[in-house]
């Protein structure tokens, strides 16, 4: 059985701790038992939380862990020196450590970081390259591997890293049935964009909300403005008004944005060549996906899937 430890302190975010659930899960469909979980704090006993109620720790001291984890709290404030010094003092002698959302800090503030890829929440990248420009940031990640070192981005990717570790430790088929236990549509990859595309965009009404849901999961289809105008149960003209009211850009090049969101992705898991994926994103062809990843990203999609590669 692998021992975890999970590093809390006063004000901890509270979502953090949904990486117990993971593991939680990942006992429970395993043959036997794979994870001890330990919750661990510098005092030990009751620590409260951001949501303002309290969970009950063991004492640091001088216990094995094979992983610790240690999470983030809502304003990537540094913990207190304990928390720093446990982390130094155990880094040697894990297998693996890691932090969730702006446990980052933590781990860049004790050296762990230094020469490291590493991410965090999006909102604090540009203060994690301020304080640490040791640190090869790299905001736009779910979680990053560098070495024994797993860093993942903020609030709900911490559910995407726990279930990356149980992966690692079990298999893929493993994590993919705790992932249905917990009724995930899916693990994110690592190297998926913390941004989304249906975020960003916005809409205001149901209406409008559905057809993009609708685009989302039928790219494969032309996509007209007809079709999606029905989606909306809107007329192309009163849908082509709206939409562009609501989200500041036409339908096609939201549909475009989402098609490239989701070739992106595909060509990150390093599954699928760029004829394959321009075909099941909807594009078609692999020319029109160019053009449109020089638009978004200024680079092709073969460039782009090099580069995944090479960060694997």
């Amino acid at each position: 059985m692998l021992r975890l430890g999970i590093v809390l302190f006063p004000g901890f975010q509270m979502m953090n701790l949904s990486v117990l659930t993971v593991f939680e899960f990942a006992n429970r469909v395993a043959d036997s038992p794979l994870y001890d979980l330990v919750l661990l704090s510098e005092d030990g006993g009751a620590v409260q939380g951001s949501s303002g109620f309290a969970v009950t720790t063991q004492k640091f001291d001088d216990s094995r862990f094979d992983t610790l984890i240690v999470v983030g709290d809502n304003d990537g404030v540094l913990s207190p020196p304990a928390v720093i010094e446990f982390l130094k003092r155990s880094a040697p002698t894990v297998r693996r450590i890691g932090s969730t959302c702006t446990g980052a800090f933590n781990l860049a503030e004790a050296g762990l970081l230094a020469g490291r890829r590493a991410t965090t929440h999006w909102y604090f990248a540009e203060k994690m390259r301020r304080d640490y420009p040791d640190v090869k940031m790299e905001e736009d990640r779910i979680f990053i591997i560098d070495g024994p070192v797993w860093t993942s981005a903020g609030m709900s990717a911490c559910v995407d890293l726990a279930l990356a570790l149980v992966e690692k430790d079990a298999g893929v088929e493993a994590a993919r049935v705790v992932a249905r236990q917990l009724v995930l549509y899916h693990r994110r990859a690592g190297g998926q964009s913390q941004f989304s595309a249906l975020l960003d965009l916005e809409p205001k009404s149901d209406r409008i909300q559905n057809a993009l849901n609708y685009a989302k999961q039928h790219l494969q289809a032309e996509l007209s403005v007809e079709e999606l105008a029905g989606a909306a149960h809107l007329s192309p003209r009163q849908f082509t008004r709206t939409f562009r009211a609501e989200t500041g850009q036409t339908p096609a090049k939201a549909v475009e944005r989402l098609r490239v969101e989701a070739a992106r992705l595909m060509l990150e898991t390093g599954r699928h060549g760029v004829d394959v994926v321009a075909r099941e994103t909807g594009f078609g062809d692999r020319e029109r996906m160019r053009r449109a990843f020089l638009r978004a990203f200024g680079q092709p999609p073969q460039a782009m899937a090099r580069t995944m590669r090479n960060l694997m």
